[in-house]
């Protein structure tokens, strides 16, 4: 009977390829980031197993400083005390490693934003938590405007996937150590769309417009 590798097995394997390629060739980088990283830029991405961004920018290690999350969602400021794994990662990044620019990109056929356009986990049994309906309501009122524009057929779809872009930088400008880095040159937020289909990057234009790289 043929047995397919585990998982974790292939990952292993990857791991070893990896020390004989990636590491060795790249020795003396490695050994500079081991002693602190300096990125000068943030992306903000989907936790999408089809959207990497490193692969998508074709970045070395320590080039970029990556947080991923569904539908690559910044919510507003909110200093209640709550765990806030986001949040934290934007003023780690902003306040300590003072990248220069904050990169939010969202991708084609994103389920964090067809689960807020559609609604889908509104109704999840209690036992399985909640927590993506909490999470991607932070679009509730990106989910009207589409709606209220496009319906719910594919040209919304799209739409809603542009719109975790928008909302994201909007909420990253609540921010207090965003808007006077902004302002003084220290700080520049930019929007990107990345089509699975594909492969072409958008890159948002300041009227929220989204045109190929």
């Amino acid at each position: 009977m043929y047995v397919t590798e585990s998982p974790l097995t292939e990952l292993v394997a990857g791991y070893h390829r990896f020390r004989t390629t990636g590491w060795r060739h790249q020795r003396d980088r490695w050994t500079e980031l081991s002693e602190g990283q300096s990125p000068r830029v943030m992306v903000i991405a989907c936790s999408d197993s089809r959207v990497e961004p490193a692969q998508i920018f074709d970045t070395s290690p320590g080039e970029i400083f990556v947080v991923r999350n569904v539908a690559n969602l910044v919510p507003p400021f909110e200093n209640d005390g709550g765990r806030h794994g986001v949040s934290a990662a934007v003023e780690f990044a902003v306040t300590k490693l003072e990248v220069e620019e904050i990169v939010v990109m969202g991708h084609g056929m994103c389920g964090g934003a067809h689960a807020a356009l559609t609604e889908m986990f509104q109704d999840s049994p209690p036992g399985d938590g909640g927590f993506v309906h909490a999470w991607v309501s932070l679009l509730d009122e990106a989910r009207e405007r589409v709606r209220a524009k496009f319906g719910d057929g594919p040209q919304a779809s799209r739409e809603m996937e542009l719109e975790t872009v928008r909302t994201s930088i909007a909420n990253l400008r609540t921010f207090p150590f965003i808007p006077n880095r902004e302002a003084t040159g220290k700080l520049t937020i930019h929007g990107a769309y990345f089509a699975i289909s594909d492969g072409v990057l958008h890159l948002m234009r300041e009227d929220g417009s989204f045109n190929p790289a």
